[in-house]
């Protein structure tokens, strides 16, 4: 699935490289007193378990692999050797025959607990939990590579959400935070059962059109590359009226928020008007950020 329109978008002789690009950051900055070197160990470590294995049978070149950040912020330490932590998780693609990547995934995980020992291995195994860092990092991995394949073809990240799924339920029977249904309406097990609910389609066709018909065409036609993203954003309405609390519609804007005022920055005053009405009423809380989109198109 990805190969093929890959290949199109970015040909290269070299099909060998494994597919993530990662930098892994650990900010301690809120523990005090407590041993450094062990997060650095951690950041190394956590690198080469990304970046130096394979996670999927498709072939990647150097430039098609993904670029992604991991940030993590220790909030404090839970017990010996256990820590609280928010993770960021971003993850971006180049647009098509332009010096531009977009971003694919903007997610924010807020409850996140693990344990560490300083030089511990970093193992997975894929029908076993045993380490909840390694599981949280694997699944978000499997979310990357999810949101990045839909983009190239319509559901196309399927087997990577199915993936994140199954790590969902292995860690069903886990004593760990963030995993569970109902606990958080915007937790891992939201998150990916939203993709994969049936009524929550118009997502996975929204993100699909609005970057390969919309964004891989604007270099070639703004105007018609636009006109795409703009008839995608109707989706937008449908999701909120299948589920008005969907995670789905929060990790759009905090994904696409910049973007959007990026793209209408040069649009006539019609579009700029009718893409500001449908986006402040979904996302009211936006609607000041959104105001840059009705500004004057600058020339």
């Amino acid at each position: 699935m990805k190969l093929l329109p890959v290949i199109f978008l970015f040909a290269s002789a070299s099909l060998s490289a494994q597919e993530f690009n990662c930098k892994v950051k650990i900010n301690s900055d809120q523990i005090e007193g407590t041993y450094k070197q062990m997060f650095t160990t951690l950041e190394t470590d956590l690198s080469e378990f990304i970046n130096n294995r394979k996670w999927c049978e498709a072939k990647f070149s150097n430039i098609e692999k993904i670029d992604c950040t991991l940030q993590f912020t220790i909030k404090s330490i839970a017990s010996q050797n256990r820590y609280a932590a928010d993770l960021t998780v971003q993850a971006r693609r180049p647009v098509y025959n332009a010096a531009y990547t977009t971003s694919t995934f903007n997610f924010r995980d807020s409850e996140l607990e693990f344990s560490y020992v300083e030089n511990e291995p970093i193992v997975f195994t894929e029908h076993t939990i045993e380490s909840n860092l390694v599981a949280v990092i694997t699944y978000y991995l499997y979310m990357v590579l999810g949101m990045d394949f839909d983009t190239f073809a319509p559901e196309g990240g399927t087997p990577f959400f199915r993936q994140a799924e199954n790590i969902v339920t292995l860690c069903q029977t886990a004593n760990e935070i963030g995993w569970k249904a109902f606990d958080n309406n915007k937790n891992r097990h939201a998150l990916v059962t939203g993709v994969l609910e049936e009524k929550m389609k118009p997502f996975r066709e929204l993100w699909y059109a609005y970057h390969r018909k919309g964004l891989d065409n604007m270099v070639q036609s703004p105007e018609k590359g636009r006109s795409v993203i703009t008839k995608s954003l109707d989706n937008l309405q449908n999701i909120y009226d299948a589920n008005s609390m969907s995670v789905l519609l929060s990790v759009f804007m905090d994904t696409k928020a910049d973007e959007l005022i990026n793209i209408y920055s040069k649009s006539n005053q019609a579009e700029k008007d009718n893409v500001y009405k449908l986006l402040t009423s979904i996302y009211p809380s936006y609607s000041q950020r959104l105001d840059a989109i009705r500004q004057p198109a600058v020339k």
